[in-house]
Order: structure tokens, then C-alpha cells, then sequence
């Protein structure tokens, strides 16, 4: 009897054993492909570089070892901010600029035009003319007196069916050029800050050629003098605002196929401008994209070189007439000529 019993303990004890090893889980292929489909996942947003990986017996033909195509710019954005002194830059400071010229082309010795004040020469700079030439030789908003004269950049670009733009901050702009060739315009009677605060609500996504202008720096220069502190605070605004603007090239991807150009059209002293004194003359001038061969230009930079470098980036036929040619330096080419002052 004891035996018996002692056997069927035996016999339930194993079939025991049995029941709780089948209930054991698999460590099979199956139980980890969700963790090792995850890793995957995840992996595919870094960026992992070409030496790291190892090959494996069977060469894979892929296109790792060949370099990223250069980008090639489509659009260009021009900013000028209005009384603009290189000086203020670091004093301000302007932390932005500072940052851009870092992989930029510049100049803190550029030349605007005379007189050095603000229709004038935003006309030089985007017609690519002397006044002599351009004709706007008045500096308030004066309809009757009709629009810049000669081809300009917006002109050009419109042709070639590229979308211009533009953003200003006081309604003396709007003569700068026909408005047949404005694709955008908007003239905001506000702060610089506002101006890139609108500009990016309604971004122009598809632009080919924009101007943005900034007036504050030259309204505190009139009221508190060129270089006070007050002029210098709104000048960090304005670097703000253009922090701004670059975010926003960057989250819509278009960055890299856009040539920026920061610059200026005149400077001041004391509270005016107007003169052909350097103060009133000297300009920045920054050229930053792809192409661009960063560091200080050694090559004279006149204002009216803006519109010609443009024109040569996006492949638009330079005008005869015009004064300004492009910045070859800026763009590592030969320099074949150079604009000169204008009579």
C-alpha cells in the first residue's frame, strides 16, 4: 500500500513539473522583434557616419561613400536695416549677425551712395544704378514723382517668373519699384519685430526674390542720435527679429537654397545722415548661403553690387546699364571688374 501510495505521489509530483514548464515563456526570435523592430525605428533619424559601419560579407552597392549634391540657391532675401552702422553690430551686440557672418562673406567697409539717405539708396541697391541714372533724388513719399527708373532686381526676377516680395516699414518704399513687379507687398507702419512677426504668419513660401526693410534703428537715430544707447537697443531688437526669420527659412527647409544678404543703406552721426562723411557712408554688407565662401571680403563692396549678386545666383541676366556688379569674391570666382563710386 505504501509503495502505491508513494508512486502515485511521485507520478503527481512530475506531471506538476510538466504543467508549470509549459507555462514558462519562449525566449524564441519572435519574443524580441518588437524591441528590435523599435531600435530600428529610431535609428533611422541619426545620423550615422560612413566609418562607423561595418560592411558586411556581401558588399552592398549603395551610394554612402558618394557626397551630399551641393545645393544650389533659388531665392535670395535681402534685409536692410535702415541706419545701420557696422559699429553697432558688436556693440549692440547683435548676437545673430554675429553668429551668420561666422560662415558668411562680409564687410563692415561697404559704400553706399550719395546722398546717403533712405529712397535713394534702397534705389541703388536694388536697381543696381547710380541716381544719376536711377533718379530718385527725393527722400519722402512723394506719388507724383512716379517710381526708380532702369531695370531693377524685382524687375528682373518678375520676368523670369520668380515671385518677389516685399516687406517695409515706411511707405516711401513703394516707389522704389513699379508694382507690376511686386508679386507681395506690405508696407507695416510698426516695429521690426511686428514686421517679422507678420511676415511669418503669411510667409511667402514660393519666393524667389524678397526685401525686407527695417526702420527702427534709423527712427531712434533721428530722435536720439546714432550709436546711443537707445539706437543700440532697438538694434539688438532688430537682430531679434532676424533670428526670427532664419528660424523659420530653417522649419520650412529653404535655408539652404537661400542666398541672405544683410545689409544697410546708410549710416549717421549725431542725429542725421545725408552726407558723404564715412559715417554716413560706410555700410555692412553680409552674403550668406550655399556657394558663399565665408570670411572678410578684401574686394570694395558698393551697395549697387546687391542687386547684380542676386541676379548672378539665381542665373538672371545682368542689365548693361547697370553700375553694380556681382560680388565675385563672395562667391569664390574671379573678379573681372568692380563697381566704382558713383559721379
Amino acid at each position: 500500500m505504501l509503495n502505491s501510495r508513494l508512486r502515485r505521489a511521485i507520478l503527481l509530483s512530475f506531471a506538476l513539473l510538466l504543467i508549470l514548464a509549459c507555462q514558462i515563456p519562449s525566449r524564441s526570435t519572435s519574443a524580441v522583434e518588437p524591441t528590435t523592430s523599435a531600435i530600428a525605428s529610431t535609428s533611422t533619424d541619426i545620423s550615422i557616419p560612413t566609418a562607423t559601419i561595418v560592411p558586411s560579407a556581401t558588399p552592398i552597392e549603395t551610394p554612402t561613400s558618394t557626397p551630399e549634391p551641393s545645393h544650389q540657391i533659388t531665392r535670395v532675401l535681402i534685409l536692410s536695416i535702415d541706419g545701420l552702422r557696422p559699429d553697432a553690430i558688436p556693440l549692440a551686440p547683435m548676437p545673430n549677425v554675429l553668429e551668420l557672418m561666422k560662415s558668411s562673406a562680409f564687410t563692415m567697409n561697404a559704400q553706399t551712395v550719395y546722398r546717403s539717405v533712405t529712397l535713394t539708396s534702397h534705389a541703388s541697391m536694388l536697381t543696381g544704378l547710380c541716381p544719376s541714372k536711377h533718379g530718385v533724388d527725393w527722400n519722402d513719399y512723394l506719388p507724383e514723382r512716379g517710381y526708380a527708373q532702369g531695370t531693377d532686381i524685382f524687375d528682373l526676377a518678375h520676368a523670369n517668373g520668380l515671385q518677389t516680395v516685399m516687406y517695409v516699414g515706411k511707405k516711401k518704399m513703394v516707389q522704389l519699384t513699379d508694382p507690376s513687379s511686386v508679386d507681395i507687398y506690405r508696407y507695416i507702419n510698426d516695429r521690426d519685430l511686428v514686421i517679422a512677426k507678420e511676415l511669418i504668419a503669411e510667409f511667402p513660401q514660393d519666393f524667389g526674390v524678397m526685401f525686407i526693410h527695417f526702420p527702427l534703428v534709423d527712427f531712434m537715430g533721428h530722435v536720439h542720435g546714432w550709436m546711443s544707447p537707445e539706437q543700440l537697443s532697438v538694434a539688438f531688437r532688430a537682430d531679434e527679429a532676424l533670428g526670427m526669420i532664419l528660424a523659420e527659412l530653417e522649419a520650412r527647409n529653404l535655408r539652404r537654397e537661400t542666398l541672405i544678404i544683410i545689409t544697410s543703406d546708410h549710416g549717421g552721426s549725431d542725429t542725421s545722415h545725408g552726407s558723404d562723411r564715412p559715417e554716413d557712408m560706410t555700410i555692412p554688407w553680409i552674403a550668406n548661403g550655399a556657394g558663399i565662401q565665408p570670411g572678410h571680403l578684401t574686394s570694395p563692396v558698393n551697395t549697387m553690387d546687391t542687386a547684380a549678386t542676386a541676379a548672378l545666383v539665381l542665373g538672371l541676366p545682368i542689365p548693361d546699364e547697370w553700375d553694380g556688379v556681382p560680388v565675385y569674391e563672395a562667391l569664390g570666382l574671379p573678379t573681372e571688374k568692380q563697381s566704382g563710386p558713383c559721379q
